[in-house]
Protein backbone atom coordinates (compact mmCIF):
# COMPACT_ATOMS: atom_id res chain seq x y z
CA UNK A 1 0.00 0.00 0.00
CA UNK A 2 3.04 2.27 0.64
CA UNK A 3 4.21 4.70 -1.77
CA UNK A 4 7.27 6.52 -2.45
CA UNK A 5 6.01 9.82 -2.93
CA UNK A 6 4.39 11.11 0.18
CA UNK A 7 1.22 13.83 0.65
CA UNK A 8 2.81 16.94 1.58
CA UNK A 9 1.06 20.50 2.42
CA UNK A 10 2.80 24.06 2.21
CA UNK A 11 4.01 26.53 4.64
CA UNK A 12 3.34 30.49 3.61
CA UNK A 13 7.32 30.27 2.71
CA UNK A 14 6.66 27.57 -0.01
CA UNK A 15 8.47 24.90 1.81
CA UNK A 16 6.42 21.96 1.55
CA UNK A 17 6.59 19.40 4.36
CA UNK A 18 4.88 15.84 4.16
CA UNK A 19 1.61 16.13 5.55
CA UNK A 20 1.82 12.98 7.68
CA UNK A 21 4.32 12.84 10.38
CA UNK A 22 5.19 11.45 13.91
CA UNK A 23 4.47 12.75 17.40
CA UNK A 24 6.31 11.69 20.33
CA UNK A 25 4.12 12.29 23.16
CA UNK A 26 4.40 9.70 26.01
CA UNK A 27 7.39 8.65 24.57
CA UNK A 28 10.99 7.84 26.28
CA UNK A 29 9.66 7.65 29.44
CA UNK A 30 9.39 3.92 30.07
CA UNK A 31 13.15 2.68 29.52
CA UNK A 32 11.94 -0.95 28.81
CA UNK A 33 10.07 0.60 25.39
CA UNK A 34 13.31 2.57 24.24
CA UNK A 35 14.35 0.02 21.65
CA UNK A 36 10.81 -0.53 20.09
CA UNK A 37 10.09 3.96 19.99
CA UNK A 38 13.80 4.60 18.38
CA UNK A 39 13.09 1.48 15.90
CA UNK A 40 9.46 3.03 14.82
CA UNK A 41 10.77 6.34 14.92
CA UNK A 42 13.81 5.57 12.40
CA UNK A 43 11.18 3.36 10.60
CA UNK A 44 9.02 6.50 9.65
CA UNK A 45 12.14 8.34 8.58
CA UNK A 46 12.54 5.22 6.22
CA UNK A 47 8.82 5.61 5.12
CA UNK A 48 8.72 9.15 4.51
CA UNK A 49 7.05 10.52 7.40
CA UNK A 50 10.16 12.45 8.05
CA UNK A 51 8.52 15.76 10.49
CA UNK A 52 9.36 14.50 13.68
CA UNK A 53 7.24 16.78 16.28
CA UNK A 54 8.44 16.95 20.16
CA UNK A 55 8.10 19.35 23.21
CA UNK A 56 10.22 20.21 25.80
CA UNK A 57 7.19 19.35 28.34
CA UNK A 58 6.82 15.48 26.87
CA UNK A 59 8.50 13.99 29.64
CA UNK A 60 10.85 16.91 31.01
CA UNK A 61 12.43 16.76 28.08
CA UNK A 62 12.82 12.85 27.84
CA UNK A 63 11.18 12.73 24.14
CA UNK A 64 13.38 14.83 23.46
CA UNK A 65 16.46 12.97 24.32
CA UNK A 66 14.62 9.88 22.79
CA UNK A 67 14.37 11.93 19.49
CA UNK A 68 17.75 12.96 19.57
CA UNK A 69 18.96 9.06 19.72
CA UNK A 70 16.55 8.32 16.92
CA UNK A 71 17.94 11.19 14.28
CA UNK A 72 21.37 10.72 14.85
CA UNK A 73 23.19 10.76 11.72
CA UNK A 74 20.28 11.54 9.91
CA UNK A 75 19.16 14.92 11.00
CA UNK A 76 19.37 16.11 7.51
CA UNK A 77 16.11 13.94 6.41
CA UNK A 78 13.91 15.64 9.41
CA UNK A 79 11.57 18.29 9.82
CA UNK A 80 12.20 18.88 13.37
CA UNK A 81 9.19 20.42 15.55
CA UNK A 82 9.33 21.60 18.91
CA UNK A 83 7.55 23.49 21.38
CA UNK A 84 8.44 26.41 24.49
CA UNK A 85 6.12 25.80 27.69
CA UNK A 86 4.00 28.79 28.21
CA UNK A 87 6.12 29.22 31.47
CA UNK A 88 9.22 29.72 29.84
CA UNK A 89 7.82 32.16 26.70
CA UNK A 90 9.45 35.41 27.76
CA UNK A 91 11.75 36.94 25.20
CA UNK A 92 14.79 35.47 27.19
CA UNK A 93 12.91 32.05 28.47
CA UNK A 94 11.94 31.62 24.55
CA UNK A 95 15.60 31.46 23.94
CA UNK A 96 17.08 29.59 26.30
CA UNK A 97 14.41 26.71 26.61
CA UNK A 98 15.12 26.55 22.60
CA UNK A 99 18.61 25.77 23.53
CA UNK A 100 17.65 23.57 25.90
CA UNK A 101 15.30 21.26 23.49
CA UNK A 102 18.61 21.44 21.23
CA UNK A 103 20.81 20.36 23.33
CA UNK A 104 18.73 17.41 24.24
CA UNK A 105 17.86 16.89 20.12
CA UNK A 106 21.38 16.84 19.82
CA UNK A 107 21.22 19.74 16.88
CA UNK A 108 21.98 23.03 16.23
CA UNK A 109 18.83 24.13 15.09
CA UNK A 110 14.77 23.63 14.86
CA UNK A 111 12.73 23.49 11.47
CA UNK A 112 9.59 24.83 13.06
CA UNK A 113 9.71 25.91 16.96
CA UNK A 114 5.91 26.51 18.51
CA UNK A 115 4.43 28.18 21.83
CA UNK A 116 2.47 25.26 23.01
CA UNK A 117 -0.26 27.38 24.60
CA UNK A 118 -0.87 30.42 25.47
CA UNK A 119 0.45 31.79 28.93
CA UNK A 120 0.99 34.68 31.41
CA UNK A 121 3.69 36.13 29.00
CA UNK A 122 2.48 38.49 25.94
CA UNK A 123 2.78 37.60 22.67
CA UNK A 124 4.71 40.25 22.02
CA UNK A 125 7.44 38.60 24.30
CA UNK A 126 7.44 35.07 22.85
CA UNK A 127 7.66 36.83 19.60
CA UNK A 128 10.61 38.70 20.32
CA UNK A 129 12.39 35.71 21.26
CA UNK A 130 11.62 34.09 17.82
CA UNK A 131 12.68 36.57 16.16
CA UNK A 132 16.20 36.51 18.08
CA UNK A 133 16.42 33.11 17.78
CA UNK A 134 15.57 33.08 14.13
CA UNK A 135 18.40 35.47 13.50
CA UNK A 136 20.83 33.39 15.38
CA UNK A 137 19.71 30.26 12.79
CA UNK A 138 18.19 28.61 15.59
CA UNK A 139 15.46 27.97 13.96
CA UNK A 140 13.99 28.32 10.40
CA UNK A 141 10.45 28.65 11.02
CA UNK A 142 8.27 29.34 14.03
CA UNK A 143 4.31 28.84 14.61
CA UNK A 144 1.87 28.07 17.74
CA UNK A 145 0.34 25.75 19.40
CA UNK A 146 -3.65 25.57 20.86
CA UNK A 147 -4.19 29.00 19.67
CA UNK A 148 -7.82 29.82 18.18
CA UNK A 149 -9.13 32.18 15.51
CA UNK A 150 -9.54 35.00 17.81
CA UNK A 151 -5.98 34.56 19.54
CA UNK A 152 -4.52 34.31 15.69
CA UNK A 153 -6.12 37.42 14.23
CA UNK A 154 -4.87 39.09 17.89
CA UNK A 155 -0.98 37.79 16.71
CA UNK A 156 -0.85 38.45 13.40
CA UNK A 157 -2.16 41.74 14.45
CA UNK A 158 1.07 42.49 16.20
CA UNK A 159 4.93 43.40 14.70
CA UNK A 160 6.11 40.32 13.17
CA UNK A 161 3.04 38.12 13.94
CA UNK A 162 2.51 37.92 10.06
CA UNK A 163 5.07 35.62 9.91
CA UNK A 164 3.25 32.85 11.93
CA UNK A 165 3.74 29.29 9.88
CA UNK A 166 1.48 26.78 11.22
CA UNK A 167 -1.24 26.22 14.30
CA UNK A 168 -1.27 22.70 16.00
CA UNK A 169 -4.41 22.20 17.32
CA UNK A 170 -6.68 19.05 18.50
CA UNK A 171 -8.29 17.92 15.06
CA UNK A 172 -9.98 14.26 14.15
CA UNK A 173 -13.39 13.03 13.32
CA UNK A 174 -14.88 14.01 16.77
CA UNK A 175 -13.13 17.20 17.39
CA UNK A 176 -14.34 19.34 14.46
CA UNK A 177 -14.85 22.81 15.91
CA UNK A 178 -11.93 24.19 14.27
CA UNK A 179 -13.75 23.84 10.97
CA UNK A 180 -16.25 26.95 11.81
CA UNK A 181 -13.93 29.46 12.05
CA UNK A 182 -10.03 28.84 12.84
CA UNK A 183 -9.74 26.43 9.76
CA UNK A 184 -11.34 28.92 7.29
CA UNK A 185 -8.88 31.38 8.67
CA UNK A 186 -5.57 29.44 8.43
CA UNK A 187 -6.37 28.82 4.93
CA UNK A 188 -7.55 32.67 4.29
CA UNK A 189 -3.82 33.62 5.49
CA UNK A 190 -2.03 30.83 4.34
CA UNK A 191 -1.38 29.10 8.00
CA UNK A 192 -0.44 25.55 7.85
CA UNK A 193 -2.75 23.49 10.32
CA UNK A 194 -1.21 20.55 12.13
CA UNK A 195 -3.61 17.99 14.03
CA UNK A 196 -2.45 16.69 17.56
CA UNK A 197 -4.58 13.26 18.61
CA UNK A 198 -5.46 12.51 15.47
CA UNK A 199 -7.52 9.33 15.93
CA UNK A 200 -8.42 10.65 19.45
CA UNK A 201 -5.48 8.98 21.51
CA UNK A 202 -7.39 5.34 20.57
CA UNK A 203 -10.73 5.98 21.71
CA UNK A 204 -12.17 7.07 18.35
CA UNK A 205 -11.16 3.42 17.06
CA UNK A 206 -14.00 2.18 18.45
CA UNK A 207 -16.90 4.01 16.45
CA UNK A 208 -18.81 1.39 14.28
CA UNK A 209 -19.33 3.70 11.77
CA UNK A 210 -15.13 4.08 11.09
CA UNK A 211 -14.85 0.52 12.07
CA UNK A 212 -17.53 -0.43 9.29
CA UNK A 213 -16.00 2.41 6.76
CA UNK A 214 -12.63 0.67 6.90
CA UNK A 215 -14.20 -2.47 6.31
CA UNK A 216 -15.29 -1.26 2.89
CA UNK A 217 -11.95 0.19 2.08
CA UNK A 218 -9.86 -2.64 3.52
CA UNK A 219 -8.37 -0.57 5.74
CA UNK A 220 -7.16 -0.19 8.96
CA UNK A 221 -10.19 1.97 11.48
CA UNK A 222 -6.47 4.23 12.17
CA UNK A 223 -5.75 4.33 8.24
CA UNK A 224 -9.52 6.10 7.58
CA UNK A 225 -9.02 8.07 10.30
CA UNK A 226 -5.72 9.67 9.65
CA UNK A 227 -6.42 9.90 5.90
CA UNK A 228 -9.91 11.75 6.42
CA UNK A 229 -7.51 14.65 8.24
CA UNK A 230 -5.26 14.93 5.35
CA UNK A 231 -8.55 15.07 3.09
CA UNK A 232 -9.01 17.97 4.76
CA UNK A 233 -5.29 19.75 4.30
CA UNK A 234 -4.31 19.13 7.52
CA UNK A 235 -0.94 17.49 8.97
CA UNK A 236 -1.10 14.76 11.27
CA UNK A 237 0.99 13.65 13.69
CA UNK A 238 -0.27 10.30 14.81
CA UNK A 239 2.41 8.66 17.70
CA UNK A 240 3.60 5.27 17.29
CA UNK A 241 5.93 3.71 19.51
CA UNK A 242 5.75 0.32 17.80
CA UNK A 243 7.14 -0.09 14.01
CA UNK A 244 4.07 -2.23 13.43
CA UNK A 245 1.74 0.69 13.95
CA UNK A 246 4.47 2.74 12.42
CA UNK A 247 3.95 1.13 8.86
CA UNK A 248 -0.14 0.99 9.85
CA UNK A 249 -0.05 4.58 10.08
CA UNK A 250 2.19 5.27 6.97
CA UNK A 251 -0.96 3.67 5.00
CA UNK A 252 -3.19 6.56 5.61
CA UNK A 253 -1.18 8.86 3.29
CA UNK A 254 -2.07 6.16 0.30
CA UNK A 255 -5.44 6.14 0.89
CA UNK A 256 -8.03 8.19 -0.76
CA UNK A 257 -11.44 8.90 0.57
CA UNK A 258 -14.36 8.53 -2.09
CA UNK A 259 -17.20 11.40 -1.55
CA UNK A 260 -19.90 8.93 -0.80
CA UNK A 261 -17.45 7.93 1.89
CA UNK A 262 -16.54 11.28 3.41
CA UNK A 263 -20.82 11.41 3.19
CA UNK A 264 -21.28 8.68 5.50
CA UNK A 265 -18.44 9.80 7.95
CA UNK A 266 -20.19 13.19 8.11
CA UNK A 267 -23.33 11.94 9.15
CA UNK A 268 -21.69 9.89 11.86
CA UNK A 269 -19.04 12.48 13.12
CA UNK A 270 -21.19 16.12 12.40
CA UNK A 271 -19.31 19.18 11.39
CA UNK A 272 -19.93 21.94 13.80
CA UNK A 273 -23.32 23.73 13.19
CA UNK A 274 -21.83 27.39 15.11
CA UNK A 275 -18.71 28.23 16.94
CA UNK A 276 -17.01 25.96 19.29
CA UNK A 277 -14.84 26.98 21.80
CA UNK A 278 -11.20 25.41 20.94
CA UNK A 279 -10.36 21.78 22.43
CA UNK A 280 -7.61 20.70 23.88
CA UNK A 281 -6.32 17.47 25.67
Amino acid sequence: MTTAVMRTIPLPSGEEIPALGQGTWYLGEDPSRRGDEIAALRLGLDLGMTVVDTAEMYGDGAAEELVGEAIDGRREEVFLVSKVLPGHASRRGTVSACEGSLRRLGTDRLDLYLLHWRGRFPLEETLAGFADLVAAGKIRHWGVSNLDAADMVELTSLPGGGAVALDQVLYNLTRRGIEWDLLPWCRRHGVAVMAYSPIEQGRLLRAETLRAVARSLGASPTQVALAWVLEQGVAAIPRSGRPEHVRENRGAADLRLPAEVLAVLDEAFPPPSGPVPLEVL
